[in-house]
């Protein structure tokens, strides 16, 4: 992913900062414990779309 894409990239619902992961490829909002898929290269900043992570994921812990 492109690193000035990912410098802009915030989360929807906290406008906090995102991680990404590669493997899965996605986006993580650790503060609304959220995964964003990213789908051929585009991520997917729907809250609908989104996947919740359990307090112990340890992708929370990275």
């Amino acid at each position: 992913m492109d690193k000035k894409l990912l410098d802009i990239l915030a989360c929807p619902i906290c406008k906090g900062p995102l991680v990404y992961l590669t493997d899965p490829e996605r986006l993580v909002c650790r503060a609304d414990r959220l995964a964003y898929p990213v789908r051929e290269g585009i991520p997917v900043m729907l809250q609908e779309e989104a996947s919740e992570l359990t307090a112990d994921d340890p992708v929370l812990a990275r």
